[in-house]
């Protein structure tokens, strides 16, 4: 009998170190895997880390270059039915990318583009605003001629991914607004203007700033909502001038002027391409 239970307990016991196993490495197995109820029982828990920079393998190609977190691939549920515009709630398959581990700043923008258009605080580490779907377009251009690489504004649907890094509450670190602190830069603690990114603590995925600080274009023009809207993680470009579209652009992740609910993962905004606002920067994505 002793001998039994010695040899259940070890079983029980590799079992449970398989499990814990599986756990950590599902981030970069089979992606994210949401069940019938749109949740991901095996997404890795909302714990606080260093706000360092050293969550999340990247690459860098030149000094002035973003800093790019490789994003796993997986599937998830993006959207929500908080309002009109999020929904339907839908699957989406998202290849794995690259994406920047911070908002571009305005050093960067400065060291490409020879200017700095930022109006709401002249800091070399705070995130470049000011700038356009337009102005952000060329930048992307001249930054592709001077690396050989190909940088690229996220998807909407990319962008959504990685900020729930693999969670599906109102925000990456959980339903709790009065944490919302210690992740974003937003009214009730900017001190009415951008701040330095990469001071907040970063999400499961390593990126930091993905609430607040700005408002962060995409490659996506605005849809009224998820009517129609590509499931593969694609840029919906597409009927961008139709009634439903009114040939504005997308921005995400809301920024230092922003309340806690249009921080949220799944809110989305539309702005005029050409239309430059002191509270909307950008990050960049790039393909494998």
């Amino acid at each position: 009998m002793n001998q039994f239970i010695r040899s259940f307990a070890t079983l029980l016991i590799s079992g449970c170190l398989a499990q814990v196993v599986w756990a950590q490495f599902n981030i970069i197995g089979p992606g994210f895997q949401p069940d019938e109820n749109g949740t991901n029982p095996d997404a890795p828990r909302s714990e606080k880390t260093s706000s360092n920079f050293d969550t999340g393998a990247s690459i860098k190609h030149c000094s002035q270059c973003p800093d790019m977190v490789l994003i796993p691939a997986g599937i998830f549920f993006m959207g929500s039915e908080e309002n009109q515009n999020e929904r339907p709630k839908h699957s989406v398959s998202i290849s794995s990318f690259y994406m920047g581990r911070t908002e571009i700043t305005q050093g960067q923008w400065t060291s490409i583009m020879g200017y700095n258009t930022s109006r709401a605080d002249t800091c070399e580490d705070c995130p470049v605003e000011n700038v356009s779907w337009s102005d952000i377009e060329l930048f992307i251009r001249k930054l592709n001629q001077k690396t050989g690489q190909r940088y690229r504004l996220p998807s909407e649907a990319e962008w959504e991914y990685a900020a729930r890094a693999g969670t599906t509450t109102a925000w990456s670190h959980g339903t709790d607004k009065s944490n919302l602190g210690d992740y974003a830069w937003y009214e009730r603690n900017s001190g009415g203007k951008p701040q330095k990114v990469g001071q907040k603590l970063p999400n499961l995925f390593g990126l930091y700033d993905m609430y607040g600080n700005v408002a962060e274009w995409v490659a996506d023009c605005f849809h009224l909502n998820y009517v129609g809207a590509p499931t593969d993680g694609r840029a919906w470009t597409t009927n961008c001038n139709s009634p439903q579209s009114y040939g504005y652009g997308t921005v995400r992740g809301g920024s230092w002027v922003s309340s806690a609910e249009r921080l949220r993962s799944a809110y989305r905004g539309g702005a005029g391409p050409s239309q430059q606002y002191g509270y909307d920067g950008f990050r960049l994505a790039r393909d494998l």
